[in-house]
């Protein structure tokens, strides 16, 4: 398997580094290229409240190409140069392997109908759930969980997905705990170490089912992990430069999947993206002021900056007065690319960039961090380290400095709380030996069977440092 080490950026050129453009485009065998000069509105689309059965699995059916068909019919009408379509799946639908197959191929279907029709160019990203967690779980790589989700990925491939991708969950019962306790180590435990390693065996996998059915291995995000710290101190539950923070260290874990073989768009819900383009050059999709349908945020315009593709999050199949759900958001994103690409055609992208940055980056420490410049300035004290391990508490501490940095110049507000917490985390994040072994010995006699069973992953501190 591919084990790429990225030890310096694929971007050098702050004027280099924008929206629609990346050093290593996505080629598509309909012709789309992925960061190619041209920014796609992807829509991602769920179905309304309802239950999954072998029963209404008709009716489920119904409504994805009910949704998919007011899609494409919408992207037509609108002259849309080319779209993507993601579904998410459901857990019934991993675990049910042919439920999510079943879906594939009538996605698929309505998209090729559009494509032989009309000639509307699209691509079909399939992110199976990860459903490997529970009470039932005996295994994070074997048995009745592992198989569900290898096979669902088999299947939809075959079915005729363009793109695999996965929202994987390896590590999240600590990181739920390093959240709620705004425990710094216990995230880098649980990110650099136990998440990397997971993310290692699940990438190889993935990396092969679409290699033997000619699809693209897209990328992962952190939606269980930094997400979750961004909708906390989006409540004001945790410090907002905690979020921050985790976000950045939430890129080396992410990383892992090009490393093993991934080649992009990385996931529209991971905003660590941002740093995986600026490390590989690979095209990224995020989302920001047209996913507030699925989730609010303080990063709705800056998330653009460097989007080679443009995502509403996820819709559910409801009417609005404009029309269902799906079909309005298809709108709106459409809308939103052909500002970014009429601006790039005028030869103002990098002025539609900063734009979009100085409107969100000094209001919330996690808009900040995607700010192009400060990226760059992160990711290359990133690639400075030899392991995950490493690069995780690099990220954090860079992370830290440029925070407390932004807010002596003026470019960052933070109140006395958050400037105390910098200190905190600091203070944490020194407490932590440079032995991963060490340190990984030292976090599993103090993590409950509950939050992580090393048995369930095959690990022990030894190999772990390996």
């Amino acid at each position: 398997m591919a084990n790429l080490q990225f030890t310096e950026l694929a971007y050098t050129n702050l004027d280099e580094f924008v929206y629609g453009h990346a050093k290593n485009p996505v080629v598509c065998n309909n012709g789309m290229v992925i960061g190619g000069g041209t920014v796609y509105p992807e829509v991602n689309l769920t179905l309304p409240t309802m239950l999954i059965s072998e029963e209404t699995m008709p009716k489920v059916l119904a409504q994805y190409e009910e949704m998919i068909h007011g899609i494409c019919s919408k992207a037509h009408e609108l002259l849309a140069p080319g779209i993507l379509i993601e579904i998410e799946l459901l857990p019934p639908c991993t675990f049910n392997p042919q439920w999510g197959i079943d879906v594939t191929k009538v996605v698929k279907g309505v998209m090729d109908e559009y494509n032989t029709k009309f000639g509307l160019k699209s691509l079909l990203r399939m992110t199976v759930v990860d459903v490997r967690e529970g009470k039932t779980l005996t295994h994070m790589y074997k048995g009745e969980h592992w198989d569900n989700v290898i096979d669902t990925f088999k299947g939809c491939a075959e079915a005729g997905a363009d793109f695999l991708a996965i929202e994987s969950i390896g590590g999240k019962h600590l990181h739920d705990e390093a959240v709620m306790n705004v425990d710094l180590p216990r995230a880098v435990f649980s990110l650099g170490v136990v998440g990397c390693r997971d993310m290692e065996i699940l990438w190889d996998e993935i990396v092969k089912i679409a290699a033997d059915a000619n699809c693209i291995p897209s990328g992962d995000t952190a939606c269980g992990f930094a997400n979750t710290s961004m909708v906390m101190a989006h409540k004001n539950f945790i410090p907002k430069v905690f979020a921050a923070i985790d976000r950045v260290m939430c890129a080396v874990r992410t990383l892992v999947a090009v490393e093993r073989g991934a080649q992009g768009p990385d996931k529209d819900c991971g905003y660590e993206g941002v740093y995986l383009k600026a490390i590989t050059g690979r095209p990224i999709s995020m989302e920001g002021k047209t996913a507030a349908c699925a989730h609010s945020s303080h990063v709705g315009n800056i998330a653009a900056c460097l989007a080679d593709c443009w995502s509403n999050e996820s819709v559910e199949n409801v009417r609005l007065l404009g029309g269902m759900a799906p079909t309005v958001c298809t709108e709106q994103l459409i809308y939103d690319c052909r500002i970014m690409n009429g601006a790039a055609s005028r030869g103002f992208a990098l002025q539609m960039r900063d734009i979009l940055s100085e409107s969100d980056r000094m209001y919330d420490p996690q808009a900040y961090i995607l700010d192009p410049a400060v990226v760059l300035k992160i990711s290359q004290e990133i690639v400075k380290g030899k392991t995950h391990f490493e690069r995780t508490k690099i990220a954090a501490a860079a992370t830290i400095n440029e925070l407390r940095s932004a807010f002596k110049d003026g470019l960052l507000q933070l109140d006395a709380k958050e400037l105390k917490y910098l200190d905190i985390f600091e203070k944490q994040l020194k407490s932590i030996p440079d032995n991963e072994a060490e340190f990984s010995e030292f976090m599993i006699k103090n993590s409950t069977l509950d939050k992580f069973d090393p048995a369930k992953y095959d690990f022990n501190a030894d190999s772990a440092a390996k």
